[in-house]
This record gives C-alpha cells, sequence and structure tokens, in this order.
C-alpha cells in the first residue's frame, strides 16, 4: 500500500493539470482493483474497465475525464459513449458520505457505510430509469464503484470505477475488498483534481444560439456538447439574465432533436392557478374561462425540447404533476376524462435558486430535485466572464444597427469598450443589451446626418450607465423618483421634438412589471393593492393595459419594445 500512496504522491506534485492528475490518480485506483479481482473469486471471469473522474462542485458538473485500463490519457465527456454514473448514486454519496457499489443488472446501489441501506426504490431519479441502465450496459459496464471527492470544502465530485462480470450479478463483488485504499487514493488526490486548471481549449465556434464564448465558457462546452446528445434532463443553474435560455437552445440545436419544435415556459409570467394548465393545456370547459381545446407546452414540444425556466416558481401541486410526468413520459390535459397521452420530449430546466435549500424549506419536492438533477450545470455570472462583455457588447451593437439600418455599420470605441468591462453588472446579459441599446439611442441622436460609421463612444456608454439605478444602492424612494424625473425631463430638453408628458404614465406599468418579475403575478397585484382586481379576474386586462404605456414609453425612447415585452405577449395571448 505504501508504495502506490508514494508513486500517486509524486504524480500529483508533478501535475500541472487537471487531466495529468486525473490520469494519475485513476491509473493507480485501476491498478489497485485489477489486483483485488485477482486475488477474488471471480479472477479470470471479471476485468476492470475504466476510471472516470466527475468534477461537480456545488452539485454542477464542470470536468469529466475518464481513463481506460492501458490506455495513457484520459478522454473528455465522450459523445458515442458518454461517461454519466447515476443520479441515485450521487445522492447515496452526499447522503452517506461513502463510497457506493452500483450492481448494473439487477438495479442496487449499496452505501459502504455500516447499516446502509440498498437503495432500489423505483421512484427515485437516476439508476432505476432505462436510460441509466443502458448507458452503463452500452459500455459493458455490471458493476460500479463511486467514491466521494471530499475536501475540506464540502463534496466536490466523485470518482467512479467499472468493470465487467456477469457472474457477480446479485454477488458482492470486489469494491468493498478494495474501499479502504480506493477512498485514501481518492482523498489524497482530491485537493489536485479540484485545484488544478484545466488544459487550455481549442477555441469553440461561435454560431447565432451562442455567439460568444469566452474562456470559462469553452471550459464547460465539452460537457454541455455531450450533454445536448442525451435525452435525459439538463438543469442548467445561474442567475437571471445570464443567458441559460440561449444557453438550452443552443443544447437544442446540437441535440437529436434538432429542426423540432423547441418551446420556452417561464414560470414567472404564469400564475399558480394556471401553471397546470400552460403545461398540461385543456379541454373546453375544464374551468372558467376555458372556452375551447387548448394544448399546453408539453403537447406543443412533442418530438423536441421544453424549456422549464424558473422551476422554483412551480407550485406543490403542479410539481407533483411534472414529477408524473418526468417518471412515466405521459400526462393528462385539465379536464380530459380518462386516458393520458404521452410526452416525446426532452427537458431543460432553468432556475436562479438554490433547489437543495429549497427543499429543505419545505419548498420544492424532494423526489422532483433529484428527478430534474440528472445533468447539473451552472451558467457563470457575466462578472465571472469579463473576457465576454466586449465581445457581446459588439454582437448587441451590430444586431441593434441591423435592426434599425440595414446599411452602413456600428462600432464601439475603444474606450468605451473599457468602461463597460470595467462596470458592475448584476443584471447579467440582460442589463448589459439594456444598457448597449441606450448608448446605441444616444449615438444615433448626435449621428443624425447619417453619414460614416456610427460610433458608440465612451460619452455615450457613461450616459447610458448614468440612466442605471442599482437596486442595491440603497437610495430612499423619494430620491429615486426625482432621479427619475430628471432623467425624463433632460430627455426631453435634449430632443429636438416634444415628449409628451403621458408617457410617464409607464412609470405605473414599470412598477407592476418588475413586481411581477420578482413574485409573480398574482402576488404582485396583491402587494400593490390590487387584489381586488385579481379576486374579480380582471388583473390580466390590467396588466395589459400598464404594459402597453411602458412598451409605447420605450418606444419613444428609441427602444423596439420595453423589459417586459415577453409579459405583454403572454396576454396578448390570453
Amino acid at each position: 500500500m505504501q508504495d502506490e500512496l508514494a508513486q500517486l504522491m509524486a504524480a500529483l506534485r508533478d501535475s500541472r493539470d487537471f487531466e495529468t492528475a486525473a490520469a494519475a490518480t485513476l491509473r493507480r485506483m485501476l491498478a489497485v482493483a485489477d489486483a483485488a479481482v485477482a486475488a477474488s473469486r471471480y479472477a479470470g471471469r471479471a476485468r476492470v474497465l475504466r476510471g472516470i473522474v466527475h468534477l461537480r462542485p456545488g452539485e454542477a458538473y464542470r470536468r469529466l475525464a475518464a481513463l481506460d485500463v492501458g490506455a495513457r490519457e484520459v478522454t473528455d465527456a465522450g459523445v458515442e459513449m458518454p461517461f454519466f454514473t447515476s443520479a441515485t448514486a450521487w445522492r447515496a454519496v452526499v447522503e452517506h458520505r461513502c463510497a457506493v457499489s452500483i450492481d448494473v443488472n439487477i438495479g442496487t446501489v449499496q452505501p459502504h457505510a455500516p447499516d446502509a441501506p440498498v437503495t432500489g426504490d423505483p421512484g427515485l431519479a437516476g439508476f432505476h430509469s432505462n436510460e441509466s441502465k443502458q448507458r452503463f450496459l452500452g459500455r459493458h459496464a455490471t458493476h460500479v464503484c463511486v467514491l466521494p471527492l471530499r475536501t475540506p470544502a464540502g463534496m466536490e465530485g466523485m470518482i467512479s470505477l467499472e468493470a465487467d462480470c456477469l457472474a457477480a450479478m446479485g454477488q458482492e463483488f470486489v469494491w468493498r475488498d478494495a474501499g479502504d485504499l480506493l477512498q485514501l487514493l481518492t482523498d489524497i488526490a482530491a485537493p489536485y483534481l479540484t485545484a488544478l486548471p484545466q488544459r487550455p481549449v481549442a477555441t469553440p465556434e461561435v454560431d447565432e444560439f451562442l455567439p460568444v464564448v469566452g474562456r470559462s465558457m469553452a471550459e464547460l462546452l465539452p460537457i454541455l456538447r455531450t450533454f445536448a446528445l442525451q435525452d435525459e434532463t439538463i438543469l442548467v443553474s445561474g442567475a437571471t439574465g445570464a443567458g441559460k435560455s440561449r444557453l438550452a437552445r443552443w443544447c437544442h440545436e446540437r441535440s437529436g432533436r434538432r429542426g423540432k419544435p423547441f418551446e420556452t415556459l417561464d414560470l414567472v409570467t404564469v400564475p399558480e392557478d394556471l401553471q397546470m394548465a400552460e403545461l398540461f393545456g385543456w379541454k373546453k370547459g375544464a374551468f372558467t374561462g376555458a372556452v375551447r381545446d387548448a394544448p399546453g407546452v408539453v403537447a406543443r414540444s412533442d418530438g423536441g425540447t421544453l424549456f422549464i425556466d424558473e422551476i422554483d416558481k412551480l407550485s406543490l401541486k403542479a410539481q407533483a404533476g411534472l414529477l408524473h410526468l418526468l417518471e412515466s413520459r405521459s400526462y393528462r390535459p385539465l379536464g380530459e376524462g380518462t386516458g393520458e397521452k404521452l410526452a416525446d420530449v426532452r427537458f431543460i430546466i432553468g432556475t436562479n435558486a438554490d433547489l437543495h435549500a429549497q427543499v429543505r424549506a419545505g419548498r420544492f419536492r424532494e423526489d422532483l430535485y433529484y428527478r430534474v438533477n440528472v445533468l447539473p450545470v451552472r451558467m457563470p455570472p457575466l462578472q465571472d466572464r469579463q473576457d465576454e462583455i466586449p465581445l457581446w457588447a459588439r454582437y448587441m451593437v451590430n444586431r441593434r444597427h441591423r435592426e434599425r439600418m440595414p446599411e452602413g455599420s456600428a462600432r464601439l470605441a475603444q474606450e468605451a469598450e473599457v468602461l463597460l468591462t470595467t462596470s458592475s453588472w448584476p443584471g447579467n446579459l440582460r442589463q448589459l443589451d439594456n444598457i448597449v441599446r441606450r448608448a446605441y439611442t444616444l449615438a444615433m441622436v448626435e449621428h443624425a446626418a447619417g453619414t460614416g460609421d456610427l460610433v458608440l463612444h465612451e460619452k455615450h456608454v457613461a450616459r447610458a450607465l448614468d440612466y442605471e439605478q442599482s437596486p442595491s444602492s440603497g437610495r430612499p424612494l423619494p430620491e429615486a423618483l426625482r432621479a427619475a424625473a430628471q432623467a425624463f425631463v433632460g430627455e426631453a430638453r435634449r430632443r429636438s421634438t416634444p415628449l409628451d408628458l403621458d408617457y410617464a404614465d409607464g412609470f405605473r406599468g414599470l412598477v407592476l412589471g418588475t413586481a411581477i418579475r420578482q413574485m409573480g403575478r398574482d402576488e404582485a397585484f396583491r402587494m400593490l393593492g390590487r387584489e381586488s382586481l385579481v379576486k374579480n379576474r380582471n388583473h390580466h386586462k390590467a396588466l395589459k393595459r400598464e404594459l402597453e404605456k411602458v412598451d409605447g414609453l420605450y418606444k419613444a425612447l428609441g427602444e423596439e419594445g420595453s423589459p417586459f415585452s415577453d409579459l405583454l405577449e403572454n396576454e396578448d395571448a390570453d
């Protein structure tokens, strides 16, 4: 044992990147597993296949590296043979903080901790799904050992070892016999695997769905490309406005469902009492106002992909319906008498909340959490992707110019890009787009002649940023209102034509739209003293009226639409 430990320590000290450390670790662990097989009753009837490092800090996948027995270098996630393990195994590793053994053919997950129960509940996510079983057997793995990758900071991932031994089906394999040494090797390697940088990746190709890819996103793309090709659920977490919906569409376009429907359901815009109807559709007469049959978003996504954003806003009742859909791949529209419809849909889930904390607080079902947390990834905030800021800004300027001017070109001055890069972006890409649109409009005002390139200078960006009032600034409301009035008057004075005072009525809609973004439609009306409109079901018309005023205000300011255009479209659809 001392030799294995000394060899591993020497190799880890010489490692300069994650891939080298992963190869060194897996090579020693596979050798230990091979020795255990040779000394067991399965000698000659079993073969160790490979080891895989799953780096998933904060429960989101970051890196995945596999080493086949006899190979010199690790491979990445793989497309033809995706190296994922069982969600149930990950759950058991996290709960028991110990290794687990998987018997693939009979579908059991056995934690190595004393007196720990064997997991074989079909209601649990992951291993008991047919996709997980077929994935293991597709790479000839009948027995798997999963070891926690533990650091002082917490659980940072796992290492899985795979073997082929039909003779051990339903029997104890060698994992427990070698378990202590395998875990010791894992613990020694953990600080290196979690701290060493990834090898530089080739600059990925960009496209219309992901037109900008910086360093941190480039490191994620290999695993995302593999996730995209699977049919299991992807959970994309990240701050509001970071680009989760764009990433979901990118995954759809790289999946086997490309060319089929891609639908988005943003739960922030859907009242709780209509969530089941929006998901599953309804039959005529199912509820007051259901004057005709209507397909839900699941039916509209048939054959394609459904992106459900802000999943934490789903009511407990609707959570039960979604859980049934994910488990059985079937659903029943509201008002349907008997029978269920089959759902041929791939799900991508988005959230900016800590779903595990929501589970502990009783606001999110634990069984649903493990159903959606199959292939988890985290979208970094824009502040952690600073190299992308000038690239996104250029893309947004060019997009805006194509919308407004079919000829000519527009660009950002270098000092303007520097100002954008050094600014804070709590609103992420959505906030950056608003600033770029505003700066573009200001530059257009000075470019009335329309000759030559349109250049957005530092002064245009600075003025656009001045309009932005951070919610965290702590400015008292009366002061903020005076500042808004001064900005309105300042804009009117800069114009050659009047800015009608009636446009100021759009402020009501801005308040209402902001409240809806934060807490949902019905709760926003109640908080703002309009509960009677909700009770009488008149709040839809009131919301549409106020949002139309916001839309008019933004168009008068040279914008294509308001920040709440999606809410207005939903009201029009209703």
